[in-house]
């Protein structure tokens, strides 16, 4: 696995300050989480550090840089720049950085949209990056509450925010997004659905 300090001298290459210092932040609530919930916590630190390695990558070249890496988008992805440095990401973490952890390189793709099947490192990643101490959006406070006491309940709601977001904003929801709130419900849905 890649050490720490190289993945700090890597962002430190690769992202400005505040954008290093946001994935600081997560590293330490992926560590928290990991803790809390039977994680690998210096696994969860790495993802954390790595997840948006390429979030400052020129978004003109991006598209080039995934023909040259051998990376297929799917449409939706396609048409939303936002989402592109997870995919990114990963690639240049395997390729890159030589890391071959699946459930590590999964961590950082899946960071922006969720999916089915994740596994507890992928959600902890996924909602670190939700509730990490510099988020300051409407009730970021009340969702580290919800994360501290159920990372089922925080993902749900995490997938909810998200997927209300965009469908206000009247712009395409990814299939993984609805495919790991679906799944999330069917495992452990809302008291108030149970019956």
């Amino acid at each position: 696995m890649i050490q720490r300090e190289t993945c700090l001298e890597v962002i430190g290459r690769t992202l400005g300050k505040n954008r290093r210092f946001h994935s600081i932040c997560v590293a330490k609530q992926a560590v928290h989480l990991a803790r809390l919930y039977g994680a690998d916590s210096e696994k969860a630190e790495i993802a954390g550090l790595l997840h948006d390695v390429m979030k400052e990558f020129p978004k003109p070249q991006t598209l080039t840089e995934f023909e040259r890496r051998g990376v297929e988008l799917d449409p939706v992805t396609r048409g939303a720049p936002q989402l592109w440095h997870a995919v990114l990401g990963e690639a240049y973490i395997r390729q890159d950085m030589g890391e071959t952890d699946p459930e590590l390189l999964r961590a950082v793709r899946y960071h922006t949209t969720g999916c089915a099947g994740m596994s507890l490192l992928e959600e902890i990643i996924y909602l670190a990056d939700f509730t990490s101490s510099d988020r300051d959006y409407p009730d970021a406070g009340k969702m580290r509450r919800i994360v501290d006491q159920s990372l089922d309940a925080a993902f749900r709601e995490a997938l909810r925010f998200t997927i209300l977001k965009f469908a206000d904003m009247r712009q395409p929801i990814h299939p993984d997004s609805l495919a790991a709130y679906n799944e999330v419900l069917s495992r452990n849905p809302p008291p108030e659905l149970r019956l």
